[in-house]
């Protein structure tokens, strides 16, 4: 029975082994020889390091990256390469933390900014290791890549300026989104357009065409327009949102809450958004946040939910309401607070915030060892603390004994002066009475002498 129970356990051990090779002869391990062999290949590529604990909770969601990108007949090879033992070949791609992920293609190299998720690694590698615009020769292929898509660029007309200003901003902002390109009449008919040629965007369920003179710069209008008006954010979603230069208003919530407090919140910010666009949609990014865990490290704050937060990730300032809200009234009165300078600015990112980043961090450290491992924790921090006590009391007691010593020593000094006092006394009296006794003897012979005279 042992015997037959060893054996099934052996062959699960060698099937999960075979397994992993297999998953892992999807992943090529790059080397040295790299960067002269890959020729003109789209490499998708992730550079780790061993020791590095985010590193080895990718690998999995690597291998099955690779298993898919294979299968699907992408032109896409995936690989992964030790930056600590190349670390040459990595600092030539600015790789500078781990795990890092890029994709190259031919003399570029685009960095994955997004969630370590297997959908999301694949869609952006199929985005970026394809054309830049992507054509949409009919009505039909329109219509089915604006279902697929929450957010749609699109370039309408032929030749222009405008269109060698739209490929160069596609270079840059592929990373983020799809763009793409169409003639007039492939756009449905409730869809008109002021001029051509144009550049416009499909979401929210409707469209915005961008004016030059209103909007300024193409790239900051693409990058600012890249999400839509509202938002599920979570901390991945604030760092894209910090290079569009927006204010951020977030409805800290529970959303496993069903109480009306919080789903009111949640309209409140939805039904602003919608309806105040063409005043806000310049300067604010709309959302809601599921949990105040990851708002309060970030504001190193306790808020309560739900509440409202908004805030400019270009400088680390927030702002909080002063007063509850209750309607779509009152957000929209706390935003104009904002935009005329007169509802009060915390946080920021000045020396005084930096410093107490520090020790909030050093907090929250300390504070997270004890709860997950407390035996490690009292390793960690209390034998350095031990340590540091017995020295402290090592160099008190070290001064202690030294003060009895010189104590006893002036003590001993005093007492032999003491002595020596004494016997001076003793000679002293000695040489009295020796002196008394000369006199006395002194006295008598000039009494004889004077007797001798008389006679």
């Amino acid at each position: 029975m042992a015997a037959a129970s060893g054996r099934r356990r052996l062959i699960w051990a060698a099937a999960a082994a075979l397994v992993l090779t297999l998953d892992a002869a999807f992943v090529e391990d790059l080397d040295d020889s790299f960067k002269d062999n890959r020729k003109d290949d789209i490499w998708l590529v992730d550079f780790y390091a061993p020791w590095c604990g985010h590193c080895k909770k990718l690998e999995p969601v690597w291998n099955e990256v690779g298993i898919e990108i294979r299968s699907s007949g992408s032109p896409v090879k995936v690989g992964k390469m030790d930056a600590t033992s190349y670390s040459s070949i990595a600092s030539e791609y600015g790789v500078r933390g781990y795990p890092t992920i890029k994709l190259l293609k031919g003399d570029l190299a685009y960095n994955y900014r997004g969630p370590r998720t297997k959908d999301d690694i694949i869609e952006f590698a199929n985005r970026v290791a394809g054309p830049l615009i992507r054509p949409l020769p009919s009505q039909q292929m329109f219509e089915h890549v604006h279902k697929r898509h929450r957010v749609l660029f699109l370039y309408v007309g032929g030749e222009s300026p405008l269109k060698e200003k739209y490929i160069e901003v596609a270079s840059e902002l592929i990373v983020y989104t799809y763009f793409f390109s169409a003639s007039e009449e492939v756009l449905p008919e409730s869809v008109t357009l002021p001029e051509l040629p144009a550049v416009v965007v499909f979401k929210d369920g409707t469209y915005f065409v961008y004016d030059e003179y209103e909007d300024g710069d193409l790239s900051s209008w693409i990058n600012r327009e890249r999400f839509q008006a509202y938002l599920n954010v979570d901390g991945f979603t604030l760092y894209e949102l910090g290079d569009t230069g927006k204010l951020v208003a977030i409805a800290i919530i529970d959303d496993k809450n069903s109480s009306a407090e919080h789903t009111r919140l949640k309209s409140v910010i939805q039904e602003v958004a919608k309806d105040y666009r063409d005043h806000f949609h310049r300067n604010f990014q709309f959302g809601h946040m599921d949990g105040n865990d990851y708002i309060n490290s970030l504001l190193m704050d306790d808020l309560t939910i739900p509440t409202v937060v908004v805030l400019n990730t270009s400088n680390q300032q927030y702002f909080l309401p002063d007063r509850r809200i209750e309607s779509p009234e009152d957000l929209v009165q706390f935003i104009n607070n904002i935009l005329d300078g007169t509802a009060e600015a915390q946080g920021g990112d000045g020396f005084l915030q930096r410093i107490k980043r520090i020790i909030y961090d050093a907090k929250s450290t300390v504070v997270s060892v004890f709860k997950s491992s407390p035996l490690l924790g009292c390793f960690l921090f209390g034998l350095p603390l031990g340590v540091i006590s017995l020295m402290c009391y090592g160099i008190c007691t070290a001064d202690t004994d030294g003060g009895v010593e010189e104590n006893e020593t002036s003590k001993k000094e005093t007492g032999d002066r003491e002595l020596t006092d004494e016997g001076s006394e003793e000679e002293q009296e000695q040489e009295n009475k020796e002196k008394s006794a000369e006199l006395s003897d002194g006295e008598h012979g000039q009494k004889h002498i004077f007797d001798k005279k008389k006679d």
